[in-house]
């Protein structure tokens, strides 16, 4: 694949991809303006971000099928237009609980800008190539969380929290421009002919019975779930506990991307380097590491925003090595069911994460200890599952090498 080609998907399918994020990290600084105009706590302005949650998961389950049946950019179209309409309704929304129920129809709209990028990138290639390609998409889509939170907060000085939504409803509108422009489509339709939904049934069967699948596919989500939990608890800690203004914890905020970007420029070389697994269950250690620190200096009374930061950020940023991989891995054996595979990938990251939350959410008291809590336990987790699957199918070089065979 020619660098300008790679180039050309990686901006089409990270801003797809970035599109429901987007719609995520825009309000984040907004979020105790919402509370404050609709009249709400903060634990039911966390629903309209679980509500968000949930059916950008569940909605991949049927997202990712129809992907392969009909082809990868038509339901990429229905998505968006549906996504605008979404905005539109958050924008005009009396209360908190229209909000909640145009913020699920949004993230039904959005979950198929999450499935197909990660089904194209399959299409296309495997093993190392697809870890460099999806980290080009990552880098692309991670521009999100050092943006957004920063326009969501200037936006909302000049029009308000609604602008917001008018403001993420514009940004679809330029991604089905995008996709017209740039995005061939991938599925050709004799691979089309052998997908339905009776096939998607049997592949969603296939996949969950395949261990491997299940156990890399869980340590992506709950590896993003630990930064749900930032996401939903953030605001409300920077804001209340540390004193924080919307503007400052945009910056703040972003420094955890573009820590993300810096470190997924390596993927590629680490994954060629030392292999796909091997690199993975560095960046996990490194990742547990550096979020049961932060726990424990929590628990001994370190309460500084440096220093919560500072391990947030390094923590992180090693999810630019741990979240591609662990896509590439669980979908290295499942070409012919590339749709469906990432679509339940997407559900597990996007649905567990809604779990995740709502678990950590009756212990949220505006201080860090609980979301530090959180974050921690999920990276726990995630090291124990890598210590378990990544060192029981072979070595990390012999997965690169079979890779490497695959896609030749």
């Amino acid at each position: 694949m020619s660098s300008s080609k790679l180039s050309r998907y990686a901006i089409v399918l990270g801003l797809l991809t970035a599109i429901g994020p987007f719609a995520i990290d825009m309000y984040l600084p907004v979020l105790p303006a919402i509370g404050r105009s609709l009249g709400a706590d903060p634990h039911v302005v966390q629903a309209s971000l679980m509500a968000f949650f949930v059916a950008l998961g569940a909605g991949q389950l049927i997202a990712g099928p129809l992907s392969d049946m009909v082809g990868r950019t038509r339901p990429v179209y229905i998505g968006l237009a549906v996504f605008i309409a979404a905005s539109v309704g958050c924008a005009l929304s009396p209360t908190i609980w229209t909000l909640i129920a145009f913020r699920f129809l949004q993230g039904l709209g959005a979950c198929a800008c999450m499935v197909t990028p990660r089904a194209v990138v399959r299409d296309l290639y495997t093993g190392p190539e697809a870890a460099r390609l999806m980290a080009l998409l990552l880098m692309v889509y991670s521009v999100s969380p050092i943006v957004a939170p920063l326009v969501g907060s200037l936006v909302a000085e000049v029009a308000g929290w609604r602008g917001v939504f008018w403001l993420v409803g514009g940004v679809a509108v330029l991604g089905i421009v995008l996709v017209v422009g740039l995005l061939p489509e991938t599925r050709p339709p004799a691979a089309r002919l052998q997908s339905s939904f009776k096939s998607a049934l049997g592949g969603y069967r296939v996949l969950i019975r395949d261990r491997h699948f299940v156990a890399v596919a869980s340590m992506a989500s709950i590896t993003l779930a630990g930064f749900f939990i930032y996401v939903a608890n953030s605001s409300f800690v920077m804001s209340a506990h540390f004193g924080v203004s919307p503007r400052v914890y945009a910056v703040l905020f972003a420094l955890n991307a573009i820590s993300l970007i810096g470190v997924s420029q390596l993927n590629g070389w680490l994954a060629t380097r030392f292999g796909l697994k091997r690199a993975l269950m560095m960046a996990i250690a490194g990742h547990v590491i550096t979020m049961t620190l932060l726990l424990v200096l929590t628990l001994a009374g370190v309460d500084r925003l440096d220093v919560m930061v500072g391990l947030l950020v390094v923590g992180y940023g090693l999810n630019g090595v741990i979240v591609p991989s662990t896509f590439v891995l669980a979908m290295e054996g499942h070409a012919a069911r590339a749709g469906t595979a990432s679509a339940l990938i997407g559900t597990l990251n996007f649905a567990g994460g809604a779990v995740v939350v709502a678990l950590v959410a009756p212990f949220a008291d505006g201080t860090p200890l609980p979301m530090v809590t959180g974050i921690a336990t999920c990276s726990v987790v995630v090291f124990v599952l890598g210590l378990r699957t990544l060192r029981t199918r072979g070595s990390a070089r012999a997965m690169s090498a079979r890779a490497l065979t695959l896609s030749a």
